[in-house]
């Protein structure tokens, strides 16, 4: 039976009806050097911060919630209520290296910051990135990790999202679909037991290697019967027409909504100025609507798959 607190916060981070439409702005160093490489000079703390807020600003009023780093996205979004009052928030955990192969990353919390904190500030939820492979030689230090975040979270009364990355053991050389596939049904089964609140989870076709949408249902349909948790799906830097495609088709299966990044604000990093400002107000806009939409119309609500607590008069005294 999930607790008190850690439901409210799952209520908080959906729609009324149950879904998850969620903006992913938490990207940090990758995203900085991509808008420096557009920039005319380097940008400031402030003028990143500057750039996230306005994503944030733009669509607060079409997401359920947004997932935001503690330095330039949480912090400027209350105090400036660009993150309104009412919009829930996720935040992430993890320090990102995207210099080094997944297969010689390590999973580095990020520095002062803690589970403890993001519940303080108001936070819906806590997020973990972890590129794994059940054969790769550190998992099951991994399992560790997440086992260790699952008891903190559990303590607190937070959700804890987990965001598993299916990676080849072989740096020079792609997962396949068949091992795509068969890594996120059998990771998906083993984080749901070590009782995770929510997967926030890559589509489990390579739409580059197949475009057999036959293939996708079945991938889906797959992966959903190995959750006993709610899922999501991530946009993974994919271009927006085919993460279209792919919420529909897993949404059809059973996930209950999205947590979208690139796939919706890609473009306005090279633009600047009054061209950023338009693209995100509309082409974006018009994609974020549009999502919602089709977890409006498809999504499964998380509240299926999650028991809801005890509501008896005293619930509190066991609280």
């Amino acid at each position: 039976m999930t607790s008190m607190g850690t439901y409210r916060h799952l209520s908080r981070c959906s729609t009324d009806t149950g879904h998850f439409m969620v903006l992913a702005i938490d990207h940090r160093e990758i995203l900085l050097n991509q808008l420096n490489k557009y920039a005319p000079q380097p940008l400031t703390d402030a003028e990143f911060t500057s750039f996230k807020q306005q994503i944030i600003s733009a669509a607060n009023r079409d997401i359920s919630a947004v997932l935001v780093d503690p330095a330039y996205g949480l912090g400027a979004g209350i105090a400036t209520r660009t993150i309104r009052g009412q919009l829930g928030i996720l935040t992430p955990l993890e320090v990102t290296n995207y210099s080094l192969h997944p297969s010689q990353q390590t999973i580095d919390l990020l520095p002062d910051w803690s589970i403890e904190q993001a519940k303080q500030v108001g936070s819906d939820g806590v997020k973990l990135l972890l590129p794994y492979h059940p054969d790769a030689d550190n998992a099951e230090d991994k399992h560790d990790i997440v086992a260790q975040i699952v008891e903190h979270c559990q303590r607190l009364q937070i959700p804890f999202f987990l965001e598993p990355i299916v990676y080849s053991l072989d740096p020079t050389k792609p997962v396949s679909n068949a091992d795509l596939r068969e890594i996120s049904v059998s990771m998906a089964r083993r984080f749901c037991v070590m009782g995770v609140d929510v997967l926030k989870l890559q589509f489990p076709v390579d739409t580059k290697q197949s475009s057999d949408e036959a293939e996708w249902r079945a991938a889906c349909d797959e992966l959903n019967a190995a959750c006993n948790v709610p899922w999501a799906i991530l946009s993974g830097g994919v271009d927006y027409p085919t993460f279209a495609k792919q919420v529909r088709i897993a949404c059809e299966a059973g996930a209950s909504g999205v947590i979208v990044g690139r796939a919706v604000w890609a473009e306005a990093v090279a633009l600047q100025g009054a061209a950023r400002t338009e693209f995100i107000t509309t082409k974006m806009m018009e994609r974020v609507r549009e999502l919602a939409q089709i977890c409006e119309k498809y999504a499964h609500p998380w509240m299926a798959r999650v028991v809801a607590p005890d509501a008896a008069v005293n619930w509190y005294a066991q609280h």
